[in-house]
């Protein structure tokens, strides 16, 4: 039996890219001008290995009965009436309209799981309304861009956890929900990432105790993202080999961009990536691009310095990768870091440790009581510094994810509040709480005065 979802919210909040996202076609027209979308229009849908129906739906809008625009509401609550479940979307970049909040308590009515999906929330501008979302009591948002293919692997884990069971089994495995404790006998999905010939095949080979990926001298011999299982010391994994990625001004050949579009998608769907570096050649610029690329898709890294059998062995050498890891990739200071050889087998054990290290911090939570006591310290030990004259305030903070650790700082004139502050925070929190290497998202949310009701009133 299809699990059917519908797509709600009102018009122009990307409701058509999404749908058209998660078929796989252009099936949706899509303008910049609302009201496109009239019809309820179904189709299959796939987001990794979870297969359902997907119903694409006219914005939520109210209008005299026998109009149009009722008649479009009546196709809306039809596709409402047979879904299982709700994606309710809103604009990040917008923010909340008194319209979303209406129609969140529609939403709440249907009596229906719901999932709600901040879309546009690429880069500075959507995490304003990823945090005001909260107020639309629906759960924690799931930020996304449907247009750009962001946050689909946040979508899916919270997707998995409201279908009955798996439909098949083919790429990927059973996810871990938010918060729970960690499953140890459900694999962890490890993309394992890096330059052509940086040897991830023959280090994956070598943890299946077989030739099952093709190696070669040649750079570029893997182009498909090949997922296999592996077991090792009772400890199972999902692991995909990707393309090397190269810089992207010398991709010029179709099938490369292919094959990195693919790789891309096994990062995005991993929980934990592996960087493999050459041990010769190690640290370079698009080592450290594919490290930040990892961090801004919010995901647990290890960094593999691989053929480390051909380096000549000096007292301290692996403190020195570490002091360059350190210094390098200050975003990710801490990240578990393991000198192998996927050849001759040397440093498997740690990396496999390394990977159970990095999943856990991935998916761990503070409570709420400790982070406050570790805030109150924090900013008592270093004041934010005052902007134009005025003391920023920062009130209290709270968890609201974990996969990887996000939380909210609740505060006065969150704009205001410098990126070197956060850093601080960051680093503190990092610190404060053994979050060694794992994406830390902070995100700023303001009080609301109650006073500026007054002040509009009196202008």
């Amino acid at each position: 039996m299809s699990f059917t979802i519908a797509i709600i919210g009102r018009p122009n909040v990307g409701k058509s890219t999404l749908f058209n996202r998660l078929v796989g076609q252009k099936l949706a027209l899509v303008d910049d001008q609302p009201g496109v979308t009239r019809d309820r229009r179904e189709g299959q849908g796939r987001l990794g290995d979870l297969d359902f129906t997907i119903i694409d739906t006219a914005g939520l809008d109210s209008g005299p009965r026998g109009s149009l625009t009722a008649r479009m509401q009546e196709q809306t609550e039809a596709a409402i009436a047979a879904a299982d479940a709700l994606m309710f979307v809103i604009d990040a970049r917008a923010g909340l309209t008194p319209n979303d909040r209406a129609f969140a308590d529609f939403a709440r009515r249907a009596n229906k799981p719901v999932l709600l999906l901040a879309n546009k929330s690429e880069g500075r501008h959507g995490e304003v309304g990823i945090a005001e979302s909260y107020a639309l009591g629906l759960g924690d948002p799931i930020g996304i861009s449907a247009e750009h293919g962001e946050g689909l692997g946040d979508l899916y884990d919270a997707l998995k956890d409201l279908m009955p069971e798996p439909i098949h089994d083919d790429e990927l495995d059973e996810d871990d929900a938010e918060g729970e404790e960690i499953d140890p006998s459900r694999p962890i999905r490890v993309a394992v990432l890096g330059r052509p010939n940086a040897g991830k095949s023959t280090l994956i080979n070598y943890l299946l105790g077989e030739e099952r990926l093709l190696t070669s001298p040649e750079a570029g011999t893997t182009r498909d993202s090949i997922a296999v299982d592996v077991e090792w010391k009772g400890r199972k994994l999902r692991v995909f080999d990707t393309a090397g990625l190269r810089r992207r001004s010398r991709i010029d050949d179709k099938l490369e961009k292919l094959s990195v579009s693919d790789a891309l998608r096994a990062v995005r769907f991993a929980e934990v990536v592996v960087l493999v570096m050459d041990a010769q050649n190690r640290f370079e610029e698009q080592d450290l691009r594919l490290a930040d690329l990892v961090e801004r898709e919010g995901r647990a890294i290890v960094l593999a310095v691989n053929k480390w059998d051909l380096i000549e062995r000096t007292p301290g050498a692996i403190g020195a990768l570490r002091e360059s890891a350190d210094r390098l990739l200050p975003q990710l200071r801490g990240a578990p870091l393991v000198a192998v050889s996927g050849l001759m087998g040397e440093g498997i054990d740690r990396l496999i440790a390394a990977i159970e290290m990095a999943h856990g911090t991935w998916n761990k939570r503070v409570s709420t009581s400790a982070l406050n006591r570790w805030f109150e310290q924090a900013v008592r030990a270093n004041p934010p510094p005052a902007v134009s004259g005025r003391r920023l305030k920062l009130n209290y903070v709270t968890q609201t994810k974990a996969r990887p650790p996000s939380f909210v700082v609740f505060c006065s004139r969150a704009d205001a509040v410098p990126q070197s502050y956060l850093r601080y925070l960051t680093n503190s929190l990092r610190e404060a709480f053994s979050l060694p290497g794992t994406p830390i998202r902070i995100t700023l949310r303001e009080k609301a005065n109650p006073f500026a009701h007054k002040a509009k009133r009196k202008s």
